[in-house]
């Protein structure tokens, strides 16, 4: 197929189409209601990328390309690194300044990203039952609904285990880490794979973490423009793991041998 060349940076990149979404509905406009929508609007750009990475991390799986794998992962990293760093931008808005504006987001919420969630369920935290309290187009809701059947990256590391020879799901995926982390020099490549899962999913609570505490340091505790209990709801969702058999690994090392090997 033939490709085709940009005419120029800016219609390349579409910079007119871009940056004519920012519209604040405060009238006259408060200042730092453009901050919030950039802040969120670059927020749904991130995590569609990252959603590709995702992707990319099923298919090198199935492979069995476990530094691949790797190399998709660091990439998650290093973007997740950025989110936390946005937090800190969000957080120059002073509390009176974001109440200016924000009743004019009353139903919108962070609550209902649609994109969000599909990295939730992708990462394998998938709950069905936030489904029915999101404000979702028959298109976003269809495509939440088939990530909560489809292939999480929990599965695209038992295809790596099989393909290295790790019998899931006769053997479980602790038993297999076991084996991993005790004979480091011996799984490298997966050992290394699997400190860079943990790493992702540490930033992913991390993350939560310091919106938790962004939020209250904004609103206190209010609801939520989209309904929910606002600091409350966040708190609850920061035991929620993407790995927890990585997590649970770490109390059973030390001593013993592989899931191979008799104690």
């Amino acid at each position: 197929m033939e490709s085709k060349k940009a005419e120029s940076y800016s219609a390349y990149l579409k910079i007119p189409e871009l940056l004519s979404l920012q519209r604040p509905l405060s009238h006259p406009a408060e200042h730092d209601e453009l901050l919030f929508i950039v802040i969120h609007q670059v927020y749904e750009l991130w995590f569609k990328l990252m959603i590709h990475e995702i992707a990319a991390i099923g298919e090198a799986a199935a492979k069995g390309e476990i530094r691949k794998c790797a190399r998709h992962y660091r990439r998650l990293i290093e973007i997740q690194r950025v989110l936390l760093q946005q937090i800190s931008i969000l957080e120059t808005m002073t509390p009176v300044d974001f109440m200016r504006f924000r009743d004019h987001l009353n139903p919108a919420s962070g609550f209902q990203s649609h994109q969000f969630r599909e990295m939730e369920f992708l990462s394998g935290m998938k709950d069905a039952t936030t489904l029915p309290h999101l404000k979702l187009t028959d298109e976003e809701r269809a495509r939440l609904e088939r990530r909560l059947v489809e292939p999480d990256l929990r599965d695209a590391f038992d295809q790596v285990l099989r393909h290295e020879g790790f019998p899931i799901p006769k053997v479980t995926r602790v038993e297999a880490l076991k084996e991993i982390f005790s004979r480091p020099e011996s799984h490298y490549d997966l050992y290394t794979l699997c400190e860079a899962m943990i790493e992702y999913d540490e930033n992913f609570q991390l993350w939560r973490y310091h919106h938790v505490l962004m939020v209250e340091r904004m609103i206190g505790h209010k609801m939520g423009t989209g309904g929910s209990a606002g600091v409350g709801y966040l708190a609850t969702t920061l035991k929620k793991r993407c790995f927890p058999e990585l997590w649970e690994v770490r109390t059973h090392l030390g001593g013993g041998g592989g899931y191979g090997e008799s104690k």
